[in-house]
């Protein structure tokens, strides 16, 4: 059974945040063996905090953004039997290590847990200020109460706070490299992690409280690598990811495409007044 917990996370610039993250590792219940940080920059962060456990330091290079490849290299230098991927923007709830590991002691499987979105100014507060202050998710369910939930949709795998075993990770090959920029990469991992017959759950006290920042809504600063990693994400599964923005790009007038389409039409691409009027400065989430 899985008894040394490794937490990943990717950075690129957000030191602040990552300092949040470590600080919050600093006060877990159960502490994790190790913090492996996923540098997407050319140098670390100074002046970090102690986590209370050992930190491994990686580089990974790429543009743009290299997330699939970044969690692979973490996963490969991790020398826990746990797999803990946590968003830099997310400060783990003092129970969140060990109802991963408790969770993975009783069960195989890929683990979800709730993630509390902060407003501005927020995550210096205590944990009880950050329970008060933080708000779920309008699209996600509730986390059960106790214990662990089965959940039949994989595709409710989002990349903020995650955790399956080493093990699990190997026998599907990670991430896929192939999808670039952002976003689609999780959803492949889920849906072929639940094609080798892993099931998933949520956790009870795996709480994590997301930082703010503001947001595009809906994300056009990602449009191109959206509808190139979606039409690699339909070839290969069958279906359409990411169908919330899709949907979004088409009632903008940018695409014409529906969930019966085998194929994405581009009309035109966004302008930059309109990748800058869509960001949302006071949005706690796209």
């Amino acid at each position: 059974m899985p008894a040394d917990p490794s937490v990943l996370t990717l950075v690129r610039g957000r030191a602040d945040r990552l300092r949040h993250l470590m600080r919050g590792l600093a006060r877990q219940t159960a502490r994790p063996r190790e913090l492996v940080i996923a540098w997407m920059q050319a140098e670390p962060a100074p002046d970090l905090p102690d986590p209370g456990c050992p930190v491994r330091h990686l580089h990974v290079p790429g543009e743009p953004m290299p997330l699939a490849a970044a969690r692979n290299r973490a996963a490969e230098a991790a020398s826990g039997d746990l797999l803990v991927f946590l968003d830099v923007d997310c400060i783990p709830g003092a129970g969140l290590v060990a109802a991963y590991a408790g969770a993975a002691a009783r069960t195989d499987g890929l683990f979800l847990g709730e993630v509390l979105y902060l407003p501005p100014d927020a995550a210096a507060g205590d944990e009880a200020a950050l329970d008060r202050l933080g708000r779920a998710h309008p699209a996600r369910p509730p986390a059960p109460v106790t214990g662990i939930r089965p959940e039949p949709d994989s595709g409710q795998l989002w990349g903020l706070s995650f955790a399956l075993t080493a093990r699990a990770w190997r026998a599907v090959g990670g991430m896929d490299e192939a999808y670039e920029g952002y976003g689609g990469e999780e959803t492949d991992l889920a849906a072929r992690l639940s094609l080798s017959g892993l099931p998933t759950f949520w956790v009870a006290g795996a709480r994590a409280y997301h930082q703010h920042h503001p947001v595009h809504v809906p994300p056009l600063q990602h449009f191109a690598p959206i509808l190139a990693n979606a039409a690699r994400f339909r070839a290969r599964h069958g279906r359409w990811c990411m169908t919330y923005w899709l949907g979004q790009f088409r009632d903008a007038g940018l695409i014409d495409w529906d969930e019966g389409a085998e194929a994405i039409r581009l009309l035109r691409p966004p302008t930059l007044p309109e990748i800058a009027a869509a960001l949302r400065p006071d949005a706690l989430y796209s």
